[in-house]
């Protein structure tokens, strides 16, 4: 995938991730990079299970992103507290 599909699978995986969290931190640019790390870490989990990981602009990439992204804010979470 080039970047900018990279980009686009980031803010929509992001923000379904964010909805779904009820993440309440804004900005594009921090909703495009949680969609990129959960794209790497779905991926990832998904080659390690023995599956297809992201490869192409579509909604699997996409749901395989957003579950690697509520992954991720889960993560942050627990790790920084939950904002109240």
């Amino acid at each position: 995938m080039n970047i900018f599909a990279w980009i686009l699978v980031g803010a929509f995986a992001g923000g379904l991730a964010r909805f779904i969290v009820k993440d309440q931190r804004s900005g594009c640019l921090y909703t495009i990079i949680v969609g990129i790390l959960g794209a790497l870490i779905g991926g990832w989990l998904m080659n390690a299970s023995g599956h297809k990981g992201v490869s192409n602009f579509d909604i699997r990439s996409i749901a395989v992103s957003a579950v690697g992204a509520v992954l991720l804010l889960l993560l942050l979470e627990a790790v920084s507290g939950r904002r109240r």
